[in-house]
């Protein structure tokens, strides 16, 4: 495997950012590394790429170990992070003259990476007359002028428009062929767009890893149903096909079902069976987003 974390943990003082973490990512697979704000995506990142090592557990990017000879492994790394460090005084041209030097490669290679990204019109500037989007066009150029096998990439289409995203993401895609790519990114549009892989991460624990198809084809059906009066969770549970009970605020309720059956006759057949009346009532498609809440969000 390209990418293998094992029983990962990071503590700080008393705080687990990461909590016994385990999964692998092979060449050619574009993984979507999903989760709120705090929820352990960039430490990950961090440990992966051996800028900060876990407090229990083994890390290997091709089969090399990263806690013991991180600068070994991290040859074979391209890492954008998410606060994109850059030397602004620096020419575009330089700057990638700089990482070329770091990594003993060919000169030539800049002119391919600079194309590729997109950066032909902007490549003569300093990097501090460039645009947020541009300047994280230069770290992407950066992270893949070695050609690494393994590109880990955090919120690589920040500041991007509507073009340019469609670019970025086409690369992305591209590259993802013969690499491996760990994503992380708050659009779950681009999730759907470009990746195979899903892994979802809350509180520093994995709460989902599955293939992108598996989660299309799922048979799950979401309604959001406001009754006229407070009930138990419990009461919810006679329903039928019901795999899933939250409660959004009050007396509304998000429910989940395994079946393609529209549920919500049913549900008006449930409440006048028991007194109840329908406030409100919505359904949801189980896309991505939906799922994301589902798993992520708090009471």
């Amino acid at each position: 495997m390209s990418i293998q974390l094992t029983s990962v943990t990071k503590t700080y003082g008393n705080q687990k950012a990461v909590n016994n973490i385990s999964f692998s990512a092979k060449k050619g697979e574009i993984v979507g590394f999903l989760g709120p704000n705090g929820a352990g995506k960039s430490t990950t990142m961090k440990i992966l790429t051996g800028y900060i090592q876990p407090t229990e557990g083994s890390v290997s990017v091709n089969d090399i170990d990263v806690i013991s000879n991180s600068i070994e492994s991290r040859k074979s790394i391209g890492y954008l992070p998410e606060h994109n460090p850059l030397y602004l005084e620096m020419y575009v041209k330089e700057y990638l003259l700089f990482h070329a030097d770091i990594h003993k490669i060919q000169k030539e290679s800049i002119s391919e990476v600079i194309n590729k990204v997109g950066l032909d019109k902007e490549a003569h500037k300093k990097i501090n007359q460039l645009s947020k989007g541009y300047r994280q066009r230069v770290g992407l150029a950066a992270a893949i002028l070695h050609n690494p096998e393994v590109l880990i990439l955090d919120e690589p289409t920040t500041g991007l428009d509507p073009n340019q995203l469609v670019e970025i993401r086409s690369l992305i895609k591209e590259l993802g062929k013969n690499k491996t790519v760990l994503l992380s990114t708050h659009i779950m549009q681009e999730v759907e767009a470009i990746c195979d892989r899903v892994i979802i991460i809350n509180n520093g624990e994995i709460v989902i890893d599955k293939k992108l198809s598996e989660l299309k084809d799922s048979n799950q059906q979401v309604i959001k149903v406001g009754f006229d009066y407070k009930i138990e969770e419990q009461f919810l549970q006679r329903l039928a096909n019901i795999s899933a009970i939250k409660n959004n605020y009050d007396n509304s309720w998000i429910l989940t079902f395994e079946t393609e059956e529209d549920m919500r006759p049913k549900l008006f057949d449930f409440a006048q069976e028991h007194g109840l009346k329908i406030l409100e009532l919505n359904s949801e498609n189980k896309n991505l987003e939906t799922l994301f809440r589902e798993l992520t969000s708090t009471k």
